[in-house]
């Protein structure tokens, strides 16, 4: 494990709340409760009302891969500003390597199938999404809500299934210890079978972002 992803691993550990699901393949962590209720709700508003349909970055010819929504949320609005925060606070991370948040929507029957969310090194896209800032390094999610049924996030490597629950939180490392991407990240946002369930997402990457 790199120096940064042990301080990470340690930062996350040091919160309380804070569990890592016991396995060798993947680093992976849970924070229930990391947003209240009322946070959860704002962020759901600003998601409904600027939503984009989801898109991938090296199409497989399924168009039915990602049916979500997508909404890019504005750093600059305060709620976000101080979720964003949090999360730095919570795992260590650089901020300058961070993505701008993202918040997704899913409807009955919509659905994010087995994916990683580090990109290809063979991609026909790779040179393109990571000449600046390099390969994905962490995923922090949250989920905004509880949908009526359905909606589990299933990490196949290791048989684990995270259900949907208000505030949330999930973080995991996408590499190895020697920093190859890690295929045991593969997850699937499974498809939500009754009301509708709200994600967000914050990717770090190697360099500074932009």
């Amino acid at each position: 494990m790199s120096e940064i992803d042990s301080i990470v691993t340690q930062t996350l550990l040091s919160h309380a709340g804070v569990q890592k699901v016991p396995s060798p393949k993947l680093d992976l962590f849970i924070r229930r409760a990391f947003l209240n209720a009322e946070e959860c709700a704002g962020i759901v508003a600003r998601i409904d009302a600027q939503r984009r349909p989801s898109t991938v970055s090296d199409f497989n010819g399924d168009t039915a891969f990602r049916t979500s929504e997508t909404c890019d949320l504005d750093g600059a609005d305060p709620l976000v500003s101080a979720v964003n925060d949090r999360i730095i606070a919570l795992t260590g991370l650089d901020t300058l390597h961070g993505e701008p948040m993202q918040g997704q929507r899913y409807a009955v029957g919509q659905e994010f199938k087995a994916h990683t969310d580090y990109f290809e090194p063979d991609g026909v896209d790779y040179d393109t999404y990571c000449s600046v800032a390099g390969q994905r390094t962490w995923t922090v999610m949250i989920y905004l809500n509880e949908p009526g049924a359905g909606g589990a996030t299933r990490f196949k490597a290791i048989d684990k299934m995270v259900q949907p629950e208000t505030g949330k939180l999930l973080a995991w490392n996408n590499r190895r210890p020697d920093d190859t991407p890690n295929p045991s990240t593969l997850h699937h946002g499974m498809k939500v079978r009754a009301g509708t369930k709200y994600v967000i997402t914050k990717w770090f990457r190697e360099r500074r972002w932009g």
